[in-house]
């Protein structure tokens, strides 16, 4: 197994020797961390979990739906990493880096799933650790390996991270630098916070609900009300008060036994309870949580399968705002702490990571071909950019830039008008002899 260093594109032998004293490096920095020294205590949800009351978050139907909604989108989307040739970035398709990150990160996780799991360690743990793994003879970028954040201990003091995860196959101490550190919202820039941390009362009130919910469905409706007895027995005493106790027993075993019918031993009286406001506003406090838990996701109610009514009009607007708000910033964390960490600062104008945003309307056929019809008239993209996008032969003319002036063609625009040629004048005599010879025609 080999280990990351942070200039991986310089030329070898610069990174022989980055390698090299970079080894050194950590060899001291290693005997020097086994002293006493001060570790910040972590944060609470960002290096172990704190579920309300007992019982994961994503038992909770909207949280699981919002982090699934959020890794989903993120994960379906394919990350580029990009090489600046000319005045604009080419997909660099022979780099290491396009394997990784397209096709296969680590040996047991795929593209797809690689990302997901990334987005729902930020969201649920608050922080997500990539360790990038080198080869000790190449220098070249290996595999990325996703730690679980429970393994991680993160030294804020001296920037540092140690690193001990089983499946991951590391047990070692990381520099600030050499470790891909993708947070969630952070008070200090260097830990991240769960989203649910900040969200602990309103899924503590989401969880009490299911709770209620199942106690109901468990006995199947069951009858509640009150034992009493008649007004002939005069005062309560203990023999009493036992009784009544054995008589409200007997009937609630037999309720819960399916019987519906049932008599009352003595002069015991059954009351049953109407239900109560509390009861009443149980359902409403129920979508409550839903849309509370929405808000500390960013993630629109009509996502979750909410049944608030709306328009096309308002689901339009909710899928701009969600693309925008919500899952963009998402993205640009990401491509920001991939470039910091895999680019040498040399390089940092030459070489981009960025997602495929286009893939967000691969389903939505109607918008997908307004928005390439729309960029092939403004001379953003040609027909054949577009065909070859979608897998298709490219075409002959098809590599015309046109515009919406009655396409046309860029070249035939730059070409100024000709002017209007004036009409010669005719000379007299050349008038007279036209005249004669269509004379001679007319008497012949």
């Amino acid at each position: 197994m080999g280990y990351p260093i942070h200039d991986f594109k310089r030329n070898i032998e610069t990174r022989y020797y980055m390698a090299f004293f970079k080894n050194l490096k950590r060899w001291f920095t290693r005997e020097a961390s086994t002293g006493s020294g001060t570790v910040a205590e972590p944060i609470p949800g960002s290096a172990t979990l704190l579920y309300p009351i007992g019982s994961s978050p994503l038992h909770v139907a909207t949280v699981y739906r919002c982090v699934d909604l959020l890794a989903n989108k993120v994960a379906g989307l394919r990350l580029q990493y990009m090489r600046k040739k000319g005045e604009i970035f080419v997909e660099d398709v022979n780099s290491r880096l396009h394997y990784l990150l397209t096709v296969q990160p680590d040996s047991y996780l795929s593209a797809f799933d690689f990302w997901h799991q990334v987005v729902t360690y930020m969201l649920l743990r608050g922080n997500a650790y990539i360790v990038p793994i080198y080869d000790n003879l190449t220098m070249e970028l290996s595999r990325l390996a996703l730690c679980d954040p429970t393994c991680v201990s993160h030294d804020t003091i001296r920037n540092t991270y140690k690193v001990t995860d089983i499946n991951a196959g590391i047990n070692d101490t990381f520099d600030e630098d050499e470790i891909i550190h993708i947070k969630n919202y952070t008070r200090d820039g260097k830990v991240g916070i769960s989203t649910i941390t900040y969200a602990a009362t309103t899924l503590s009130i989401a969880n009490t609900g299911n709770r209620e919910t199942l106690s109901r469905f468990e006995n199947g409706g069951n009858v509640r009300g009150i034992v009493s007895n008649d007004t002939s027995v005069r005062g309560f005493g203990e023999y009493q008060d036992n009784e009544l106790e054995k008589a409200a027993t007997v009937l609630d075993e037999r309720f819960r036994g399916g019987q519906r019918i049932v008599s009352i031993p003595g002069q015991a009286n059954f009351s049953p309870l109407s239900l109560s406001s509390t009861d009443m506003q149980f359902l409403e406090t129920r979508k409550f949580t839903v849309r509370e838990i929405c808000r500390f996701f960013g993630v629109h109610p009509s996502f979750v399968f909410d049944d608030t009514s709306n328009n096309y009009k308002s689901a339009e607007m909710a899928n701009a705002g969600f693309l925008s708000d919500t899952l963009n910033p998402i993205l640009r964390k990401i491509e920001n702490e991939l470039h910091r960490k895999l680019v040498a600062p040399t390089l940092c104008c030459k070489r981009r990571f960025e997602f495929d945003r286009r893939d967000l309307y691969a389903c939505d056929l109607d918008s997908k071909v307004k928005y390439q019809t729309s960029t092939i008239a403004a001379g953003i993209y040609t027909v054949n950019d577009w065909r070859i996008a979608e897998n298709k032969e490219p075409v002959k003319g098809g590599d015309v830039v046109l515009v919406s002036a009655n396409l046309k063609s860029l070249k035939e625009i730059d070409k100024p008008t000709p002017a209007p040629q004036a009409k010669p004048v005719e000379e007299p005599g050349n008038n007279d002899d036209n005249t004669k010879q269509d004379d001679e025609t007319g008497k012949e």
